[in-house]
């Protein structure tokens, strides 16, 4: 560190690019500035987040070019991240050319997906964000639009399947003229360009034509025309009847992973939506300057208004920067905007958060492909542990004044959620008591007794949900077994760690990828274990209803929940139903029919909503790439 700040006070007081190289000589990183020693001093002075301090430890030497000016600086950047595809700067390799469909420039036009661009007079459309998008519309041109599928047309005396099943006008046998085959083609020219009112006009007239001319085949045939490009309309995406061009991009970001989306309107209607994963080390402003750079080109131009989730802070100037780029290099005049700046326009707002929220599943659910490796890394160096933590598995106790106290048992492998190793305890040793520390010693006492017993595998570390009492409680226990397993806890105020035999806690960074890992695993053993107790103090309610019944107890409380399988629909049924249910007499059914028939109006007069017997405990927050499902298994094993 001490090298790295002399050197860059030897750097130059002006505008340019800077690369970063590993030991191996590598260029890990490209970045541009205005001041370059400022720029510079700036990795190795003060402190710095998580994906910054990871890229700094990877630097073993920098260098630097200086350019005539910042917007030469941005230009140069942007080259040499294309050239070199550096590790820690956003490479989206927008070198490729996109698909498009293609209208062959021929007597009898072929249509198809290419990524070549031919300059033969062909017509191109697109390109499109994807191929499968092309082929959702290629597909509905074979459907709609009998045109040709042959590569060469060559005269035949027969003519091939396709004529046979329709998909086909066979032009290769004279069945159609070159006009009639031009009204088809212009059809597909409106459809690819998205002017679907337009096509929609045009079939309803042929279909009156052809219907007048009692030409009954043809007219049905466009008749399902129109019925599928409406369908197709309305699942093309939302509309706003707005016709102005516009993209929407939105990012989410948990350390130096990044997912990037972009959602393309055109002609009044989302077209196409574009999901970009990569990694970064710079900051939200200059990720968004590399990423407009790498998604915009000669063969996607931009559009007339950007909609970005943020502008950043300091990195405003940079965007001016990036539209002088759309218009010298890409003849685009763009705007790039953010929803606040037009605040009367609340449908731009509304895209862009649709827009965050996809991206941040997308960020959860490489989370959950990857794993934390790094993080569990992290987090044996910060406590100590004595191995990497590939298994931790978290307690939690929830109860409600004594009733139902049940400890939760989460597993996480490799830093995600283990579902099949989860299990409920209900605490039976307190016969009603408030009593968290012996709670925590049953709990853990019947977990570990029985992994001892079937010398099955044990976790790497063992978390509680509390501070110095907890930690203290559940080592007892792992002590009295033998077993050497690293415990810890975490308590919620301020997410203090807390070892065994150590009198003060361990204070991780909030940023800190360890804390994030054991902030997962606490909360999913609190939303488990709350969850479960709400299941039971709902259970218990509706048992105590129906046992409040004069001639019901509890075998035919249990009887009838398990027919019915909840009070509203057992309020519903009808008296014959429920005394044979129940095994009831006729005068018993009427009294709890008539009992949950009042139950029923005191509800809907108070407006109270009773929770049902597998409502879930409702989820902590957490943050992004963290969000635990729920379980898809709600009856998991109890001990």
């Amino acid at each position: 560190m001490a090298r790295f700040r002399a050197l860059t006070k030897e750097a130059p007081e002006e505008p340019g690019v800077y690369l970063m190289k590993d030991a191996e000589g590598a260029i890990i990183y490209v970045g541009k500035a205005k001041v370059l020693r400022n720029r510079l001093s700036s990795y190795f002075s003060g402190r710095k987040d998580v994906k910054t301090r990871h890229l700094v430890a990877r630097v073993d030497a920098i260098e630097w070019i200086i350019a005539a000016s910042e917007y030469d600086a941005l230009i140069l950047e942007n080259n040499l991240i294309k050239q070199h595809s550096p590790r820690y700067n956003i490479n989206l390799k927008d070198g490729k050319t996109y698909p498009s469909v293609r209208v062959t420039n021929e007597a009898f036009p072929r249509v198809f997906r290419t990524r070549r661009i031919v300059d033969d007079g062909s017509q191109y459309f697109g390109p499109f964000p994807s191929a499968d998008t092309i082929d959702t519309y290629l597909e509905m041109i074979k459907r709609l639009f009998p045109l040709r599928r042959c590569v060469d047309l060559r005269k035949h005396k027969e003519a091939c399947m396709y004529w046979h099943i329709g998909r086909c006008s066979a032009p290769c046998i004279d069945k159609i003229s070159e006009s009639e085959y031009a009204v088809h083609v212009d059809e597909v020219r409106k459809l690819l360009s998205g002017d679907t009112e337009a096509l929609l006009a045009s079939l309803r007239e042929r279909m009156v034509a052809a219907s007048i001319a009692l030409k009954f085949e043809e007219a049905a045939r466009l008749r399902d025309a129109i019925r599928a490009i409406d369908e197709f309309r309305g699942r093309a995406g939302t509309e706003d009847k707005d016709p102005e061009g516009r993209d929407y991009i939105a990012w989410a970001a948990d350390g130096e992973l990044v997912s990037f989306i972009v959602f393309q309107m055109r002609l009044g209607r989302m077209t196409g939506r574009d999901l970009y994963r990569t990694r970064v080390a710079s900051d939200e402003s200059e990720a968004l300057v590399d990423f407009l750079m790498s998604y915009y080109g000669p063969d996607r131009p931009p559009p007339a208004k950007i909609f970005v989730q943020s502008k950043g802070g300091e990195g405003r100037g940079d965007l001016d920067l990036v539209l002088a780029w759309f218009e010298r290099q890409l003849g685009a005049a763009s705007a790039i905007l953010s929803p606040g700046d037009l605040p009367g326009e609340r449908r731009h707002g509304a895209t862009i958060a649709l827009a965050a929220q996809n991206a941040r599943e997308d960020l959860a659910k490489r989370r959950r492909e990857m794993g934390d490796p790094a993080a569990l890394a992290a987090l044996k160096e910060a406590l100590g542990l004595s191995h990497i933590p590939e298994r931790i598995e978290g307690f939690d106790i929830a109860q409600l004044s004594g009733k139902h106290t049940v400890s939760s048992l989460v597993s996480f492998k490799n830093g995600i959620p283990d579902k099949k190793n989860y299990r409920i305890f209900k605490i039976k040793s307190l016969e009603g008591a408030i009593d968290d520390f012996a709670s925590i010693r049953e709990a853990v006492a019947r977990r570990y007794t029985k992994l001892v017993n079937e010398d099955a595998e044990l976790p790497d570390l063992v978390l509680v949900d509390g501070g110095k009492g907890q930690v203290s409680a559940a080592k007892e226990i792992l002590d009295s077994l033998g077993l050497d397993c690293d415990l810890a806890g975490l308590a919620k105020r301020e997410e203090e760690v807390w070892l065994p035999n150590r009198a003060e806690p361990v204070v991780l960074p909030h940023d800190s990828p360890a804390l994030r890992v054991l902030v997962a695993v606490r909360d999913e053993t609190h939303r488990f274990a709350t969850g479960h107790n709400q299941r039971l103090r709902a259970a218990e309610l509706k048992f105590g209803i129906l046992e409040s019944i004069e001639g019901v107890g509890p075998e035919r409380a249990k009887r009838l929940l398990r027919a019915f399988g909840s009070l509203e629909v057992l309020g519903k049924a009808g008296v014959d139903d429920i005394a044979g249910a129940g095994k009831l007499g006729k005068a018993v059914a009427e009294r709890l029919k008539a009992a949950l028939a009042a139950r029923e109006k005191g509800l809907g007069s108070s407006g109270e909503v009773e929770a049902g017997p597998t409502a879930p405990g409702r989820a902590a927050e957490r943050g992004p790439g963290w969000a635990a499902e729920k379980s898809s298994k709600p009856d998991l094993p109890s001990e």
